[in-house]
């Protein structure tokens, strides 16, 4: 599913009327969209709808759903207390079903139906909420219908997680076309529930999309005919220290367990030991000054090592070399990678972003999408900002959000388990925007399919690795 800014829509609804589709034609393929999908999901004949729409064209959407659930002979009611419309869609689609003799009135009713549907505002809604705004979206919240809005809630922005405090509170929500940005960024996250997208007959134009457990399995499937440990490459990972072995350990775990063909671990002396007690099946290494060894595939750094000054020495000689890099925790600093010679992969989590970047961490949350994309586009590097719904944004500007994943995996050590898959796909699959984003989404699907058996609070890092292959399976067989 594609994911699109405020901007993107409007230029396609422009761009679809140059070619012929009228803003009316747009508002009807909506509104039957919208009633196909309802109609789908609920059994419409044992409730009554309240639709609570608005002047432009959200409220046009919910004039011509309203027109479908009357012809369908479903209990219907449609209110404009904002008044009556004003754009010329809108208007052509009230006339319409007013000359089927349905009505609509401008004053709110005493109480909503079963279903209360929200189509008050789209994309185009400017925050904070005016107090006549404020005063019925208080009225909606105060409901105890099942709450439904069309396209992305009244009081929620479109392409950031900011929100009113007044804003609806959805039980459903039903994007036209596709996700909005502020369905994956909070606070305004939290006012979406359930979303479904519904399509309208435009075409897909956008390079953001929520990464599909179809695209992952493709890329997880390998025939297996003539494969040696060659075949899946050789990994340097670079990572624990002396006080802090288990960086190392939960790395090397995870690679291992998602088929790095060999690994080779380099960290300090003190730290083998307990390291190749967890993971015998990896190479160790101990090198003061850490020499790199060009006949490795593929490199990650930073788990679990101080951010000195040899660490950053380090950065100099990998970002010189043209082996993919990953570089996590220690190994993540403001700095250009503008001389670099090899595609480079950052995975902060929010506080390590908010001082790569400059910008305070309420920003970083607020704006994820755009500001890893920001980044990623400027240096030329693969952004993983890590956290709930996870974005993984590229060079290019296009990028993919995470569905997957739950608090289970908000414990020191996740992370470095995630290096540790990157850097196992990566090995595997010369697409390093496909090896990123799976390895993303293998491990939320991990701390999911333990949530399915245990709360997530009970889940340790070190089960991600545990789970990699029964995930694993799973994903290729639901397809």
């Amino acid at each position: 599913m594609y994911i699109y800014k405020s901007s993107e829509i409007k230029k396609a609804d422009r761009c679809a009327e140059e070619q012929g589709m009228t803003a009316f034609t747009l508002m009807e393929l909506s509104g039957i969209g919208l009633f196909n999908a309802i109609k789908q999901d609920l059994n419409i004949h044992k409730h009554h709808f309240t639709i609570i729409a608005g002047k432009g064209n959200n409220g046009g959407d919910g004039i011509v759903l309203a027109r479908y659930l009357q012809i369908a002979g479903v209990p219907c009611s449609l209110f404009f207390p904002l008044g009556l419309p004003v754009s010329a869609a809108s208007k052509a689609h009230f006339d319409y079903y007013s000359s089927l003799g349905f009505s609509a009135s401008t004053n709110l009713p005493d109480q909503s139906g079963s279903i209360l549907v929200d189509s008050l505002f789209g994309i185009g809604i400017k925050l904070p909420l005016r107090e006549n705004i404020q005063r019925v979206t208080d009225w909606m919240n105060r409901q105890t219908a099942m709450k439904v809005a069309i396209d992305l809630p009244t009081g929620a922005a479109s392409d950031d997680g900011d929100c009113d405090k007044h804003a609806f509170k959805a039980d459903r929500t039903y994007s036209l076309h596709g996700y909005k940005p502020s369905r994956f960024l909070y606070p305004a996250a939290s006012l979406y529930g359930d979303t479904e997208v519904v399509e309208i007959g435009l075409p897909h134009t956008s390079n953001w999309k929520v990464r599909s457990v179809q695209e992952v399995a493709k890329s997880l499937t390998y025939s297996g005919q003539n494969a040696h440990k060659g075949t899946f490459g050789h990994g340097l990972l670079i990572a624990g220290a002396k006080d802090m072995p288990g960086s190392a350990s939960l790395a090397a775990s995870g690679a291992v367990a998602c088929g790095a063909g060999k690994l080779t671990v380099q960290t300090e002396k003190e730290a083998i030991p307990i390291t190749a007690s967890h993971v015998p099946e990896a190479m160790y290494q101990f090198n003061p000054h850490i020499e790199l060894d060009h006949s490795f595939d593929a490199i990650a750094a930073g788990c679990g090592r101080p951010s000195d000054d040899k660490m950053e020495i380090l950065i100099e000689e990998l970002l010189a070399q043209k082996k993919p890099v990953i570089l996590d925790a220690g190994a993540l600093h403001p700095r250009s990678y503008a001389k670099k010679k090899c595609p480079v992969i950052v995975t902060p989590h929010p506080g390590e972003f908010s001082r790569m970047t400059g910008k305070e961490t309420v920003y970083v949350q607020r704006t994820r999408i755009a500001a890893a994309s920001a980044y990623a586009v400027e240096h030329n590097v693969t952004v993983v900002l890590k956290g709930e719904y996870t974005v993984t944004a590229f060079a290019d500007g296009g990028g993919y959000v995470n569905v997957t994943g739950n608090d289970g995996l908000s414990k020191g050590g996740s992370g470095d388990v995630l290096t540790g898959l990157i850097l196992a796909l990566v090995l595997r699959n010369k697409n390093i925007k496909e090896a990123v984003a799976d390895a993303v989404y293998l491990h939320g699907h991990c701390a999911d399919k333990w949530k399915e058996a245990y709360p997530a609070q009970t889940m340790r890092p070190s089960y991600i690795s545990q789970l990699i292959a029964e995930t694993a399976n799973e994903i290729i067989k639901e397809t």
